[in-house]
């Protein structure tokens, strides 16, 4: 509990520093008071709904972390810190939240769950939502990349040298949109994977809650378990990170919400 609140202190006092309004919601568990930390971008036209981008800062366990999802906090913090001084139509939303892992993923009391129901029940409407999970390791060994069903290796590359732009059979016009975005920044090779929930990994994050409540939801991620070794692991530590893909993500992402804005 002491680390998440130290987390969300600093994620608060980074997102203050863009110049972006900083609020939080505030939710009670067994074990205390958890919260999503969120900074938003008003745009010229509050009817055309939300783009929203968040990534969960709680870790499995104990462990490190950092690829999971250390990796997704950075990159949402530099995205809504780079942000070009240009009004958007839409809305944007930052969003930074507690409870994503196990044991409490996948039930109502994520964090992001919480969010998602407060928008649903507030009838907010959502253009977009966007989870960064997992956005921090690549190789460019060959055969470093990981396949979630058989035969796909002959449509994808074999090696982990992307980014991935995830989701559900549903949500194809909301891939679409965000690879178009990021493919248009020339920042780095995106592909994307679109499956039924029951694939492993297509529904293993933030945007799950969204997809349950009827609201749009994809994955940017760099794979997980499908890629790096240091999964839920005490070696994803900061050294297996790749700061330069990783400002490479923050460039395409900067496509995406232009995409969306249209």
């Amino acid at each position: 509990m002491e680390n998440l609140r130290r987390a969300a202190s600093w994620i608060e006092e980074r997102f203050s520093q863009t110049g972006l309004e900083v609020t939080s919601q505030s939710f009670r568990m067994s074990e205390g008071i958890y919260r999503n930390v969120i900074a938003l971008q008003r745009g010229r036209d509050p009817e055309a709904g939300l783009v929203i981008v968040g990534a969960h800062y709680d870790a499995y366990g104990e462990l490190p972390g950092a690829d999971d999802n250390a990796s997704g906090v950075a990159v949402l913090i530099e995205l809504a810190r780079t942000l070009p001084p240009v009004q958007p139509r839409r809305s944007r939303v930052f969003a930074a939240f507690a409870n994503e892992e196990p044991p409490i993923f996948p039930s109502g009391e994520m964090g992001s769950a919480h969010y998602a129901r407060h928008l649903k029940e507030s009838g907010e409407r959502v253009h977009l939502m966007v989870a960064l999970d997992l956005v921090g390791y690549f190789s460019d060994e060959p055969g470093s990349q990981l396949m979630p069903l058989p035969g796909l290796g002959w449509l994808y590359p074999t090696t982990g040298d992307f980014i991935a732009v995830v989701g559900d059979m549903g949500s194809g016009r909301w891939i679409r949109m965000v690879k178009r975005g990021m493919l248009g920044s020339r920042a780095m090779p995106v592909f994307s994977f679109r499956a039924p929930s029951w694939v492993p990994g297509i529904d293993f994050s933030d945007h799950k809650p969204f997809r349950d409540a009827g609201l749009p939801g994809v994955l940017v991620t760099d794979t997980a378990f499908l890629r790096t070794p240091h999964y839920h692991r005490r070696s994803d530590t900061i050294e297996t990170l790749d700061f330069r893909r990783m400002a490479g993500v923050v460039k395409a992402l900067h496509g995406a919400l232009r995409e969306a804005d249209r």
